[in-house]
């Protein structure tokens, strides 16, 4: 591979120019959406909560999160691998930005009716959500395919890198400005649709650049799709590499699926944590965001050094790291006191699970074939997800009445994903020392 395609995650700023240009097209899509979802979908629960839903609906909300994670990566992947991924992605970006926009209208669109019967405002959150995930879901496939085809296999958790921070410059800025953006506004709800428009304008913008800018004559395009005997064929022939990381990603992000959904109902109502400090007054829900900003910040600064360091020591150590965070903050924030400081230091250790995730990703498009790795991501997540899908919804079932037993139980189950991983998980060739 010559110096200019490859990619070094270390400079990913000073050396912008040296990535390959649909690896930096997609980094640049990835930013925009990653600031369109973080400004918005972290905060809908809360949306649901001030627009009258119950701990149950919030659950299903997530669960139905779940399910869409789950249906939308493989047909995704697949249509990505056939159709190519320019125009894979721009259709699942305007789709994103339609379900932005539902979102923004909900209120409105709640006062229809259908006769005598009325929806509840809350139902169009519902709806806008199955457009929202276009993109982040439909999408995965593409946007792990093309990293895949445009670096080696030795260097894969660094193209990850690369794609990974602007994605979390995304998750640094979203709350951040939604944070902004909440503390001017009179309420929550008022506050919440001025950033529901910025990621309207924003997820449009991103669908353009990528539309326009990114050069389709690269894609490989894989064979058409040949039925669900296919989903079976393709689940079969997982890697063996895949198999106990699997395992484990499907214990832990169910512990998290459980927890995750609440995580901004805990900081806003159950500990009701706000900031009135050196002139400096902030709500809780616009604290929530300065909390959301720690946690993607620590997640910039450790995640590039652990992607260089991924190719010395091994993907293994470095993933389990990542679970192993994700296991314990539930049951960390839960018993937390309802002190800022403390939720910013919580938030601060969140952000580590990230450093795993170029990793994470590397593992699982690694050992696949170049013009595959749309349809093993989707295969991938596929089983991942629909496991996945009744964690929320669980979780809210238990939360309702014992936030604490919810969070405790949540973590519970992921340290045995932690566990499984660590005695069982394999490297992969290409990292192996």
């Amino acid at each position: 591979m010559s110096d200019e395609e490859r990619v070094d995650p270390l400079a990913p700023f000073r050396q912008v120019a040296s990535l390959p240009r649909d690896v930096l097209v997609l980094s640049v899509a990835m930013f925009a959406f990653s600031l369109a979802f973080q400004m918005t979908g972290r905060y809908v629960p809360e949306y649901l909560r001030v627009l009258g839903a119950g701990a149950g609906v919030i659950g299903l909300y997530g669960s139905l999160g779940n399910l869409i994670s789950a249906l939308y990566p493989y047909p995704g992947g697949a249509l990505s691998d056939r159709l190519g991924s320019r125009r894979a992605l721009t259709a699942f970006g305007f789709c994103s930005a339609l379900g932005f926009l539902l979102w923004l209208l909900a209120p409105a669109l709640g006062r229809l009716s259908l006769g005598t019967f009325a929806l509840p405002v809350w139902t169009w959150l519902f709806v806008g959500l199955l457009l929202t995930q276009a993109w982040k879901s439909f999408g995965l496939g593409a946007t792990f395919a093309v990293v895949k085809q445009r670096t080696a296999p030795g260097e894969l958790a660094a193209g990850f890198a690369s794609t990974e921070t602007f994605r979390r410059i995304g998750f640094l800025l979203g709350p951040l400005l939604a944070a902004g953006l909440l503390a001017l506004a009179v309420d929550f709800e008022t506050g919440f649709r001025w950033v529901l428009a910025v990621a309207v304008a924003v997820a449009v913008v991103g669908t353009l650049v990528q539309h326009v800018y990114y050069d389709a004559s690269g894609d490989s395009i894989g064979k058409p799709f040949e039925g669900v005997g296919q989903v079976l064929a393709d689940l079969r022939a997982l890697p063996a590499e895949l198999r106990p990381l699997l395992v484990a990603d499907v214990l832990v992000r169910f512990a998290n699926g459980m927890a995750y959904v609440f995580f901004v109902v805990v900081v806003t109502d159950y500990l009701d944590v706000g900031v009135r400090a050196f002139g400096v007054s902030l709500s809780p829900a616009a604290f929530f965001g300065v909390l959301l900003g720690v946690e993607m910040l620590v997640a910039l600064v450790a995640m590039l050094p652990v992607s260089r360091f991924a190719e010395r020591v091994g993907l293994k150590p470095v993933i389990t790291l990542g679970f192993a965070v994700y296991a314990l903050f539930p049951v960390m924030l839960i018993n937390a006191p309802a002190d800022a400081w403390v939720l910013v230091a919580l938030f601060a250790f969140s952000g580590l699970r990230f450093a795993g995730l170029p990793a994470h990703k590397a593992m699982i498009v690694g050992p696949a074939a170049a013009d595959e790795g749309g349809r093993v991501t989707g295969s991938y997540y596929l089983v991942r997800n629909v496991i996945g899908i009744p964690s929320a919804a669980l979780g809210g079932a238990i939360y309702a009445s014992d936030p604490v037993l919810a969070f405790t139980l949540a973590s519970a189950v992921g340290v045995c994903g932690v566990g499984y991983y660590a005695l069982r998980g394999v490297e992969f060739d290409a990292y192996a020392g």
